[in-house]
């Protein structure tokens, strides 16, 4: 088990130590690639690291980064608990948004889609459907619209209402 363990700290030094290169390599090729030799240097420093006989990155750990660790080391764990907490409330603050998301975008694709569908059934409104009497509807009580295609009745003229028929019996039509 301390051979497994001994494994691990090995691991988690080589990247740390990794890590703190990477980021200290970003901002030293900015500033300093000016300097002679600095690639030189940079991989004869990186070859320090990497070389067992020295042991450059075990080194620099002891020497450094594991007191920062060991002194920080509650204010570490402080941090990592609300940031625990915090990633749960963004969850569900995001989650909470995006549902609300869906749902507008659900109403909206629905009350576009009625009004779609309101505009094609508009076609069909009372007064084309009196034009089609195939299925005995009943007549309708005010002249019949205008235009081709009036459908004629059972004898072969549209039904008159009765306030057409007055109208036309004044006249003396009738």
């Amino acid at each position: 088990v301390d051979h497994l363990q001994a494994g691990g700290v090995k691991w988690m030094m080589y990247w740390i130590i990794f890590a703190l290169f990477t980021t200290a390599e970003t901002f030293t090729d900015i500033f300093l690639c000016w300097f002679p030799f600095y690639y030189e240097l940079k991989i004869a420093f990186v070859a320090w690291l990497l070389s067992p006989y020295t042991k450059g990155s075990s080194l620099l750990y002891r020497k450094f980064v594991h007191p920062t660790l060991s002194s920080k080391e509650k204010e570490i764990d402080d941090c990592l608990v609300q940031a625990k907490d915090r990633s749960y409330d963004a969850l569900v603050h995001f989650g909470k948004r995006g549902l609300n998301v869906a749902a507008t975008a659900a109403v909206m694709a629905a009350s576009k889609g009625q009004g779609a569908l309101s505009e094609r059934l508009r076609s069909f409104s009372m007064q084309d459907l009196t034009t089609i009497r195939g299925d005995g509807a009943p007549a309708p009580s005010g002249p019949p619209p205008p235009g081709p295609g009036r459908a004629s009745g059972k004898h072969g003229q549209p039904k008159m209402s009765r306030s057409a028929s007055e109208s036309a019996s004044s006249s003396g039509t009738a």
